[in-house]
């Protein structure tokens, strides 16, 4: 079973708090997500493979560390997910986007995907799936089975927010993907939205109702 990691750290849950704030303005929910996924981003890089380099220093030659040739793609889950997208690429400007589209069907609240633009070596490629929320987990399902599809292994998932439904449901259908929040909620009332929450990200992104 993947791992669950609730991400701490303490400007992670203040930017956070802020980020709930029904009062929070568009742009600095906008801004305030880029800023958790920067800072979210720096943790979930935590153990990417490193080897070793000779170089020069103004003093000596030296052995040291660098990142290995391992290729990174960050995949937002739209329309959400691509207001995380800066964050991540403020720390690895190198790694590729794709982009996978869904919406939600209003009646059986089930995902439908719409698009799905990869980078053509998707499976060569650590991905980080990233949308802000993950309520039911129907969508975040859909996406990697999407990339699974197309050949990708290496998968993690990282959100803002996180209800314990949706975390039960990703696990159970893909076992080999971690996942990454900065909260673990309460639970999904009967519209499917995360309780306590921040409402809807995408809209809140983007500034419509």
């Amino acid at each position: 079973m993947g791992k669950c990691q609730v991400i701490s750290h303490p400007l992670i849950q203040h930017k956070l708090s802020i980020l709930r704030r029904e009062d929070t303005s568009t742009k600095n929910f906008r801004e305030l997500v880029n800023e958790i996924a920067m800072l979210m981003g720096y943790e979930v890089s935590r153990d990417l493979p490193l080897e070793d380099v000779e170089i020069q220093t103004p003093v000596a030659k030296t052995v040291q560390k660098q990142l290995t040739g391992k290729k990174l793609a960050i995949v937002p889950i739209l329309r959400a997910g691509i207001g995380m997208v800066d964050g991540f690429l403020s720390l690895v400007p190198a790694a590729k986007v794709g982009h996978i589209g869904m919406y939600r069907d209003e009646e059986t609240f089930e995902p439908v995907e719409y698009l799905v633009k990869l980078p053509e070596d998707i499976d060569q490629r650590q991905i980080f799936v990233v949308d802000p929320m993950l309520a039911t987990g129907g969508s975040a399902i859909l996406a990697v089975d999407s990339l699974k599809k197309r050949g990708a292994a290496n998968i993690k998932f990282v959100c803002l927010v996180a209800a314990p439904e949706g975390v039960k449901k990703l696990q159970e259908a893909h076992p080999d993907v971690d996942i990454y929040t900065a909260a673990l909620d309460e639970r999904l009332n009967e519209h499917g939205y995360i309780v306590p929450g921040l409402g809807d990200a995408g809209d809140r992104l983007f500034g419509t109702k």
